[in-house]
């Protein structure tokens, strides 16, 4: 279970720096630079932790899903990114696939 749950927080927080990084304009603002090392540095290490007992390529996609699809997500509601349906589709596929990789895990 705590495999998963670092995992989980690794995930969000690699949304939270690719959200940063957007906000950051090329690393014009210093304070969403900061955020995004920071966070990045963070979901990299709980990874790693998370990678203690949880295979590779489970752990890795995971995690990139629930990046991407939080990053999707997050783009369409603070971003103004579109929402056209191919795109909702293709979150629903990430998510789907996020979720056979738990259960396959």
């Amino acid at each position: 279970m705590i495999p998963w749950l670092l995992l989980l927080v690794a995930g969000l927080l690699e949304v939270v720096w690719a959200a940063a990084l957007k906000a950051s304009d090329g690393f014009a603002h210093p304070g969403y630079a900061a955020l995004t090392a920071v966070s990045a540095a963070a979901s990299f290490w709980l990874l790693g932790l998370a990678m203690r007992d949880l295979p590779l390529g489970t752990a890795y996609s995971v995690w990139v899903g629930i990046g991407a699809a939080g990053a999707v997500i997050f783009g369409i509601v603070w971003f103004g990114d579109p929402a056209t349906p191919l795109r909702l589709l293709a979150l629903g596929m990430i998510l789907g696939g996020v979720a056979l990789l738990k259960v396959a895990g």
